[in-house]
């Protein structure tokens, strides 16, 4: 299995076998995979936000019920 290199790209070769591109820059993979981390971070808190504040809908809610029922006897 060899790489050919890609012209007028230092750091991409293609793989002789199965014909991709592949990065040879670590750097650049170490940045996109921090980057990635990053994001799925950020997803993760915005889930829990949106998980928090449905369940604080659910308790306003039944907050309502329960002083309308106060109300009306």
């Amino acid at each position: 299995m060899g790489y050919l290199e890609v012209e007028g790209h230092v750091n991409l070769v293609r793989d002789e076998e199965s014909g991709a591109i592949l990065n040879t820059d670590s750097g650049q993979y170490n940045q996109y995979m921090a980057l990635r981390n990053s994001k799925a971070k950020k997803d993760k808190k915005i889930d829990a936000i949106e998980s928090d504040l449905a369940n604080l809908k659910d308790d306003i809610n039944e907050i309502k019920s329960l002083l309308g029922k106060l109300v009306n006897g």
